[in-house]
């Protein structure tokens, strides 16, 4: 890297992901306090504290860098402004550490392309720091799941006694006909999809008694109908190989109805993770040879976009959505230029 004088300029591959890490932290410093302010279990408090530390600490390093760069930083959330933490217990301890261990995950997955999206040295080492102290994270709360027996274990499959080759295009093509037994890999994607969807549900059950926006609420509720589809499907695959599916969260969520989240923090979320079930489908759909689960991941897919779009649709109509770091559109300072 140049000397500090000649510092090379972010790319905008850096600058995207500073930026929605930036949102991203700001809104789990609110959620995050939130949960250890309600915390009971004196096992589950220090993960809370050491997720809500990494977060605060990120956010002083990326505010740094960017006003280093002459770059301004974005508006995100605040406890002043994004949640009452005087509000009633709204989600379990359990759930609280199962949702900090889902979060580590997709974490571990973000950091991993940001380092791969960073050229800059200093960038670079920052987001294999964050790796590094995700994979801490992760490491603990499993270790916190399973010390509790709250751990959900995929299926297991019978071990294999010799290597065989595919000798049918029935291996992969038949969609209609009678199936073959579930991959190891497609056995691991229908359980993870399950598992998150889950999770996602008891989410927007918590999000849905508290909202105070009636298109947001009507949202949530779409979301659960939508989740609830999609885990009946995945149970469905499972059970047609005989392997048990993991049950819900829905136990986990108090009867609280007091305002707890703004809208804006619980639609960020949502659409966050909303957005990340497209991905996860789609890796579903690369995963998956046979065409019947394929061709549902496909589907659910779309279904999935099109909700989002309700989602971003109802943000910007509240004036919640910042807009990401955009290209200069020269044809638009070319025509002010000459008005």
């Amino acid at each position: 890297m140049e000397e500090k004088g000649n510092q090379i300029r972010l790319t905008a591959g850096e600058i995207a992901q500073l930026w929605i890490q930036y949102l991203n932290d700001s809104s789990s410093i609110c959620v995050l306090s939130f949960f250890l302010e309600k915390a009971e279990d004196e096992e589950i408090k220090p993960l809370i504290k050491y997720a809500l530390d990494l977060s605060q600490s990120h956010i002083q390093k990326i505010t740094a860098i960017l006003t280093e760069e002459k770059n301004v930083v974005p508006y995100g959330f605040s406890i002043n402004e994004d949640v009452d933490l005087s509000a009633p217990r709204l989600y379990s301890d359990s759930f609280v550490l199962n949702f900090i261990t889902q979060m580590s995950k997709i974490g571990l997955t973000s950091y991993a392309g940001s380092v791969a999206a960073s050229v800059r040295e200093d960038i670079r080492n920052y987001y294999m720091d964050c790796l590094d102290e995700t994979m801490q994270l992760y490491k603990n709360s499993t270790e916190l799941l399973l010390s509790k027996g709250l751990f959900i274990r995929s299926p297991s499959l019978p071990n294999l006694e010799k290597v065989e080759f595919v000798k049918k295009q029935w291996f992969m093509l038949d969609v209609f006909g009678e199936k073959r037994p579930l991959t190891a890999a497609e056995v691991d994607n229908l359980f993870a999809n399950l598992q998150r969807n889950a999770l996602g549900i008891a989410t927007l059950i918590g999000f849905s008694q508290v909202a105070q926006n009636k298109d947001v609420k009507q949202f949530f509720l779409k979301g659960l109908e939508i989740g609830n589809k999609h885990i009946k499907l995945f149970r469905s695959k499972l059970e047609e190989s005989k392997l048990p599916a993991p049950m819900g969260w829905d136990s986990e969520i108090t009867n609280s109805t007091a305002y707890t989240f703004s809208d804006k923090l619980m639609m960020f979320y949502t659409s966050g993770l909303v957005t990340l079930s497209v991905g996860y489908y789609g890796t579903a759909v690369s995963q998956s040879p046979r065409g019947d689960i394929s061709a549902m991941y496909n589907r659910l897919s779309l279904e999935v976009q099109l909700f989002a779009e309700d989602g971003a649709n109802i943000m910007i109509k509240n004036g919640w959505l910042e807009q990401p770091p955009m290209a200069s559109d020269r044809d638009e300072l070319i025509r002010k230029k000459n008005q």
